[in-house]
């Protein structure tokens, strides 16, 4: 009879739960010695070389190339190179095969040595004794998954005090009760002088301790709150009297010149409805907060260029292109550049696109909408000027069709004309990024060895983590930098 073992998917880190077999190095039936790489196991950070334990074949490879699986699920049938299973074995060990409980051990557990069948490439030992049969009551004040829990596993529920809502017995309760008594070594007894002899024996947290001897709160006359009733800050805190009541509290002094705009009554409040527009954005900004992971890049920016630009565009003709267009055509080229920031993000596929189409964000009466300059990346700055002076009058008259503000590649959002120096935008889902732009702020810096002048312009990246890294959206921000501060690549 052959040595069957199980190859589970493995865990690296202790928030790993599943893992993609990028590729299997060796084949079904395929000898391999000891050190050899047998497959290639992604996770959501880096690829995983899992390499050979000892001499070994795999008679069965069950997971597919591409394919994601649990932490501790089977993915193939390991036995000794040099034998010969059946096929009902295999069939009968893959039958049998349970998966090991794949999350995090306590510490109690990790203190333990693991047993001799850990590896995938030892003999298996035998086999546990069965755990205990118990009987719980059906109307014992415990989870289900609690229950079931402590069937499989034989715990004894008479004695647990459980943690849940009016004394529920959790599953942390259960397992916590099924972990093995943990062996405290030797050392020094720990001297408890500096909060109190009596404090030793409590059954509370340590800063629990440290407010009871601050306040001089009684701890056995507390009724813990905790885990298995354990005193935590809310129970001594709840003993601790405030030095001045509320109502002695001496009030606010009232301001000197009361201010010149109109409000509610005193005690009351004025209730303004959200407009559907108001809505959408409260909906499609909540989401994108709670649910995008952001994470920002900052750069300042030289504009001395492209004021140079302006102002003689101003008086050549009298009008000239704004800031904040010499910065869209130059966010257009950046993404031809940069086609990874140039994209969507719709569940756990990326879209990316070969035409910058950047959202503008332009504020109305009614709320903050985005038209799109589409093929930024392919107008000059006096075409995106007039663009964007289209749209905006279109938004603020309520004219815009849907194609011209639904979709986009990319956003960008400028309160420079407010006065605010610096922000971070909030992603326009399903965009992968926005640029928050501030205003332009004279500024000290050093020019050719010497102290001058400049001004200075304070952008804020903001990007769509599971799209876009740091160090492609660093690049990006590199690229833009450089076009805005030699704008005569923006009007080549």
């Amino acid at each position: 009879m052959a040595n069957l073992r199980a190859f589970a998917m493995p865990k690296w880190g202790i928030e790993m739960t599943e893992g993609v077999v990028a590729e299997w190095m060796v084949a079904e039936g395929q000898p391999f010695k000891k050190g050899d790489t047998l497959a290639l196991i992604e996770t959501d950070k880096i690829t995983n070389e899992v390499e050979a334990e000892a001499d070994g074949m795999f008679p069965r490879l069950l997971a597919e190339k591409g394919g994601t699986y649990q932490v501790g699920e089977l993915i193939a049938v390991l036995t000794g190179a040099d034998e010969q299973p059946s096929a009902d074995e295999v069939e009968a060990f893959v039958a049998g095969f349970r998966p090991a409980d794949a999350k995090p051990a306590s510490k109690a557990a990790e203190a333990s040595p693991p047993p001799p069948s850990a590896g995938y490439g030892q003999p298996a030992a035998s086999p546990p004794p069965p755990p205990p049969v118990v009987s719980i009551a059906a109307d014992a004040n415990i989870s289900p998954a609690a229950r079931a829990f402590a069937e499989q596993q034989g715990v004894d529920i008479a004695d647990i005090a459980g943690s849940g809502p009016n004394g529920r017995i959790t599953l942390q309760d259960v397992q916590q009760a099924s972990l093995p008594p943990v062996a405290v070594g030797g050392g020094a007894a720990v001297d408890l002088t500096p909060i109190g002899n009596a404090l030793g024996d409590a059954y509370a947290s340590p800063l629990a301790k440290r407010l009871a001897v601050q306040h001089k709160v009684d701890l056995s006359a507390l009724t813990g709150t905790g885990p298995k009733g354990r005193i935590c800050k809310a129970d001594v805190m709840s003993r601790v009297k405030p030095e001045l009541p509320l109502a002695a509290a001496p009030s606010s002094p009232a301001p000197a010149t009361p201010m010149a705009f109109a409000r509610s009554a005193p005690g009351t409040a004025e209730i303004v409805k959200m407009t559907p527009m108001r809505k959408a954005i409260a909906k499609a900004l909540s989401h994108s907060k709670s649910t995008i992971p952001h994470f920002y890049l900052r750069s300042k920016v030289r504009i001395d260029a492209i004021l140079g630009l302006r102002a003689q565009a101003k008086a050549a003709t009298g009008e000239a292109p704004s800031i904040n267009d010499y910065i869209v055509r130059a966010c257009g080229l950046a993404l031809a550049r940069h086609p990874d920031v140039n994209v969507q993000v719709h569940g756990d596929e990326i879209h990316r696109f070969g035409s910058a189409d950047i959202a503008v964000a332009v504020a109305t009466d009614k709320g903050l909408i985005t038209p799109i300059v589409k093929g930024a990346d392919t107008l000059s700055v006096a075409a995106i000027s007039r663009e964007v002076k289209a749209l905006a009058e279109k938004a603020r008259t309520g004219k815009l069709q849907p194609d011209e503000f639904q979709g986009g590649s990319f956003s960008v959002s400028n309160l420079g004309m407010f006065g605010i120096d610096q922000f971070d935008a909030i992603i326009n889902p399903p965009q992968g990024a926005i640029l928050a732009v501030g205003a332009g702020t004279r500024q000290p810096i050093e020019i050719g060895n010497a102290l001058g002048f400049a001004t200075i312009v304070e952008m804020s990246l903001s990007c769509d983590h599971r799209a876009i890294d740091g160090a492609v959206g660093a690049d990006f921000m590199r690229t833009l930098k450089g076009l805005i501060e030699d704008p005569t690549l923006l009007t080549a």
